[in-house]
């Protein structure tokens, strides 16, 4: 009876200790920090994201991730409940990543700021507010990885096509061509470095004489321009005395004038003159005419004058001719 009143008072003892020994571990723990919660809904994977993961700002621990489930507003979307501690700076232009650490795959979540101020999402069944979730760089590596390596395929594929076997021969044809190519440029150089050696000296030896040559050359032209430019000179006194006042060219337009003047007198007085003096010599030409005819038919008239003429018909003493029987 006696050692098992010992066993039970031992027993309470321990029991006794591992209660204080957990309300103890409980006060240590215990987290006083006031959070407000925040909902987030993903299209993509969240592999490697666990309740009680870290939520970060900036690097810095703000929060924990509550619960993790599926989104009943929006089917097949992933709903992620955070605790965010009530002083972080969470703004209208704060958005939410799925950040991974290391190589272990552990994920937790980023938030972070924009520029400019992002559309809340629309609030869920459970009232709580939600966050932009934005996708992580690797979620986007994997979304281009297709895309990616049908490129990085297709480069595979050209490149081999380029290093053929018939363009292999083709850049092996090329090397030849240019080691000959590169043999000929030197053998070209070679020359062209002999005969600048052998034909530039005489060329700079008559450099000199030329030099003079040339100077003579310089002068001769120097003093036609001289001569040139007296001629100029000369050429336009002439033409200034020419079109000077009473010069030249003034006489002979008003000889011009005097002449035009001229004209026109003859043309309006002199012309009409001539023009009457010949229709009176024609008139009395006609009349000389009809004389000479007349003196022609009848000469007597010279001695006796022309005597009456016979009447004509209907004049008095007018008597018709006889008939012929």
């Amino acid at each position: 009876m006696e050692n098992r009143s010992h066993a039970l008072a031992a027993g309470a003892f321990v029991l006794l200790v591992a209660a204080l020994l957990a309300g103890l571990a409980l006060w240590l723990t215990r987290d006083q920090t006031a959070y407000r919660l925040y909902e987030l809904s993903s299209k993509d994977s969240v592999s490697g994201l666990q309740p009680q993961a870290a939520v970060r700002y900036k690097g810095v621990a703000v929060g924990k991730v509550r619960q993790i489930g599926f989104d009943p507003d929006v089917s097949g979307n992933v709903l992620i409940r955070i605790a965010v501690n009530v002083n972080a700076p969470v703004s209208p232009t704060t958005f939410a990543t799925l950040g991974y650490q290391g190589v272990t795959g552990l994920a937790h979540i980023l938030l972070d700021d924009a520029g400019a101020p992002l559309p809340a999402p629309p609030v869920g069944a459970s009232g709580l507010p939600r966050l932009p979730l934005h996708s992580s760089p690797l979620s986007q590596l994997a979304e281009q990885g297709p895309a990616v390596l049908g490129q990085v395929q297709e480069a595979m594929q050209r490149v081999n096509q380029l290093l053929g076997d018939d363009n292999q021969k083709h850049l092996t044809r090329l090397l030849v061509q240019l080691d000959q190519t590169a043999a000929s440029v030197a053998s070209l150089a070679t020359r062209l470095e002999r005969s600048v050696d052998k034909r530039l000296d005489p060329a700079l030896a008559a450099l000199p004489p030329l030099a003079v040559e040339a100077r003579q050359t310089l002068g001769v032209l120097r003093q036609a321009g001289s001569s040139t430019a007296d001629a100029a000179e000369a050429i336009g006194s002439s033409v200034r005395r020419l079109g000077a006042e009473g010069g030249p060219v003034d006489d002979i337009a008003s000889s011009s004038q005097t002449l035009g003047l001229a004209a026109e007198r003859f043309t309006r007085i002199t012309l009409p003159r001539l023009d009457d003096a010949a229709d009176a010599t024609k008139l009395a030409a006609r009349r000389m005419g009809r004389t000479a005819a007349q003196i022609g038919d009848n000469p007597q008239a010279l001695l006796y004058g022309p005597g009456r003429a016979a009447p004509g018909p209907g004049e008095p003493g007018f008597v018709a001719p006889a008939s012929l029987p």
